[in-house]
């Protein structure tokens, strides 16, 4: 759904089938299918508190509270233009009174909200590594898909630090940067499952989901995942259940 409004460069779209409505830019970052995955993986149950780290124009946090009744999810981003955005997302949802967003930088300390404050945190962190790709034109797209000071074991290290013990902590990234999350949890978190989104059946995963709870031993468990299309492009049955607001990931 394709709906531009020439007076703000945004779209208003939907997620869910429809029971989210989304503003999003017309030229930066843009929700696909990933924020909308990550909110379905989340273990939150009614009156849970769960943080979103870099939560953009607020997909992930709204699709979540959109799925789990009652729960609260306070969501930080480092770009002022996306949390005001974010906002005005969770006002156009009716959701102001459980879902707040706020600038934050993950690697300077927040002071409105507490380490150990969450019983879950969830992200899509940004997939490159500086070193390794070039930062494309637009700013908000490039602040959303490469990494800034901040790398991928920052963005674990704080998830860990805010969620209290035995909380969980939830994140979809490339499946070629796997290793790298594992190793980061290693001897910090258990029970980790790690849910390869399949393309196509047969294809090699190009993202994963890994879901790990703080403070815990219980061993890894590698799970089938899911197969997202059908060789003609279209949505598994399956996949389209999830997309629209059907049973958890995982």
């Amino acid at each position: 759904m394709f709906d531009p409004l020439p007076s703000t460069g945004l779209t208003k779209d939907a997620l869910l089938g429809g029971r989210v409505r989304l503003q999003q830019p017309v030229d930066g970052y843009r929700a696909a299918i990933d924020p909308v995955m990550l909110a379905a993986s989340v273990d939150a149950g009614a009156g849970d508190r769960v943080l979103e780290v870099g939560s953009g124009h607020g997909a992930a946090a709204i699709c979540l509270a959109s799925r789990v009744t009652d729960c609260r999810v306070t969501g930080i981003d480092i770009q002022p233009a996306m949390v005001r955005l974010a906002n005005d997302n969770a006002r156009l949802n009716d959701l102001s009174a459980t879902v707040e967003f706020m600038i934050g930088d993950l690697v300077r300390p927040l002071p409105r909200i507490a380490a150990g404050g969450f019983d879950h945190a969830m992200a899509n962190p940004p997939f490159l590594e500086a070193a390794r790709a070039d930062a494309s034109p637009n700013e908000e797209r490039a602040t959303a898909h490469m990494e800034g000071v901040a790398g991928l074991e920052d963005w674990i290290a704080f998830m860990l630090r805010m969620v209290r013990s035995k909380g969980t902590l939830t994140m979809i990234h490339r499946a070629n940067r796997l290793d790298e999350i594992l190793s980061v949890l290693r001897g910090q978190a258990g029970e980790i499952v790690v849910f390869p989104l399949w393309p196509k059946e047969g294809k090699t995963p190009k993202r994963v989901i890994v879901r790990a709870r703080k403070g815990i031993k219980t061993p890894l468990t590698i799970s089938p995942g899911l197969v997202l299309h059908e060789d003609d492009g279209g949505y598994t049955a399956r996949a389209d259940e999830i997309l629209r607001g059907g049973p958890n990931v995982i």
